[in-house]
């Protein structure tokens, strides 16, 4: 299998280096840097996007495009929205919900957090991968991942958004992901591992993103020798 890897920030990129498979290369394309690995039975591109929907968007559609890959994974770091969701623990995302979209002004068939044209308010990541990385590490909960463009740092921000839209952990790319698979038809794999928990801030983040990500890149690497 060709395996897409999108991966957002620079301590995520580092805990791959230091984590991951057997490296076989790297190439710049089309503007991007791509560091390939052998993991397991499979082939895996991996690709920094940067932070946000867009340069997720942008990274995952490139490398579908590019690459012809049959399944996209993304790993990183998120901030946890319940008190379940503690420092470093590691999740599989099953649905994704764009919280800042809202198309309610000009479309009244849809609510806050719903695309135009799709027909939930939740995008599932694909059924049958979400899974196999539950049955791989049985320790992985699944759980709803808010998204959008926003570092959030609030207690009263992340209050709102899970008592709005039932969101257990939030970050700045998983809907630009999602939303690309899906318009393609490829499927989709989100791990991500928690480095600020509900009362925590940016300055917690920033101690504690490159254990996170390291505890994360472990628990994808596993999975994808498995495959």
């Amino acid at each position: 299998m060709i395996i897409g890897m999108v991966v957002a920030i620079p301590e995520e990129i580092r805990a791959l280096f230091e984590n991951f498979g057997n490296y076989a290369g790297e190439e710049v394309e089309s503007g991007y840097r791509v560091f390939i690995y052998d993991v397991g039975r499979h082939r895996v591109i991996v690709s920094g996007s940067g932070a946000g929907e867009i340069e997720a968007a942008a990274t995952t559609q490139f490398l579908i495009t590019r690459y012809d890959v049959n399944l996209i994974v993304n790993f990183g770091v998120v901030g946890g929205l319940t008190p379940d969701m503690g420092l470093h623990r590691t999740v599989v995302v099953e649905k994704v919900v764009h919280y800042r979209y809202d198309a309610t002004p000009f479309d009244k068939t849809v609510v806050l957090g719903q695309h135009v044209g799709m027909p939930d308010l939740y995008m599932p990541a694909t059924p049958n991968f979400v899974k196999i990385a539950k049955k791989v590490e049985p320790s992985l909960e699944g759980v709803i991942c808010a998204s959008a463009d926003k570092f959030v740092e609030k207690p009263e921000d992340k209050k709102y958004i899970r008592d709005t839209f039932g969101a257990d952990i939030v970050d700045m790319e998983s809907a630009g992901i999602i939303v690309t698979a899906i318009r393609n038809d490829v499927s989709s794999m989100l791990i991500k591992a928690v480095s600020d928990d509900v009362e925590g801030n940016a300055e917690q983040f920033a101690e504690m993103v490159s254990g996170a990500a390291a505890t994360c890149v472990k628990v994808v690497r596993g999975i994808l020798e498995v495959l």
